[in-house]
């Protein structure tokens, strides 16, 4: 998608159907990527297609399935290192059997911890952050003007998983329905994962039909 001086695009990348993004502006070329857990040559070709320098790597959570590509995006950008500051402790803590079952190498320390409401800002392209509690404690979304990335608090049709250690249903559901669920009804639902009928959908769409929670 490009509207104005903005690009965005959706990839889906890894064995996890993860989607990455590519946030940019491309008057001043300078971009991020949200989630760029795996095929960094197919992400960073996105990029140089664009002649954009890679600014940020924003997580919107630390799970192993979407940091997993930290290090060597670090490597091959130079990019800084965003997340939120309740889940920043999670990027240095993921158990040696979980790196072993994905074929991971650990993600370096981040660099910016951001909290709610605060911009993460490329060129004259910002993001909101908005804190959404569930999946993990410091899971966020990312708000631009006319859609949101929801990473894995929101999918097309269903919500994150809250079995894991730090999840909670109640928090989950709560950051949905006060957080996500209020944006308005025409805000396009980028997900963390293609586990939906389609790669994205709307706020409205959601909330009349989500299976989970729904209004």
């Amino acid at each position: 998608m490009e509207t104005g001086n903005v690009i965005v695009r959706q990839m889906e990348v890894g064995n996890f159907n993860i989607f990455s993004y590519l946030v940019a502006d491309e008057r001043f070329r300078e971009g991020l990527f949200i989630d760029p857990a795996a095929e960094p040559d197919l992400l960073l070709k996105e990029a140089a297609d664009h002649e954009l320098s890679i600014k940020y790597i924003v997580n919107t959570h630390s799970h192993i399935d979407h940091v997993m590509g930290n290090s060597e995006m670090v490597r091959r950008t130079g990019a800084k290192i965003v997340i939120h500051e309740a889940d920043a402790p999670g990027l240095l803590d993921t158990p040696r059997n979980l790196l072993e079952m994905f074929g991971a190498v650990p993600s370096p320390m981040a660099d910016i911890l951001v909290s709610d409401g605060q911009e993460i800002r490329v060129g004259d392209v910002s993001l909101r952050v908005i804190h959404t509690p569930g999946h993990t404690p410091g899971g966020m979304c990312l708000y631009l003007e006319g859609m949101v990335f929801t990473g894995d608090t929101l999918f097309v049709g269903s919500i994150g998983r809250t079995d894991f250690p730090g999840c909670s249903y109640e928090d989950l559901e709560r950051s949905i329905r006060t957080r996500l669920y209020t944006l308005p009804g025409e805000t396009i639902v980028y997900p963390g994962h293609n586990y939906g009928s389609s790669p994205s959908s709307t706020i409205q769409q959601e909330r009349r039909t989500n299976a989970f929670i729904r209004d």
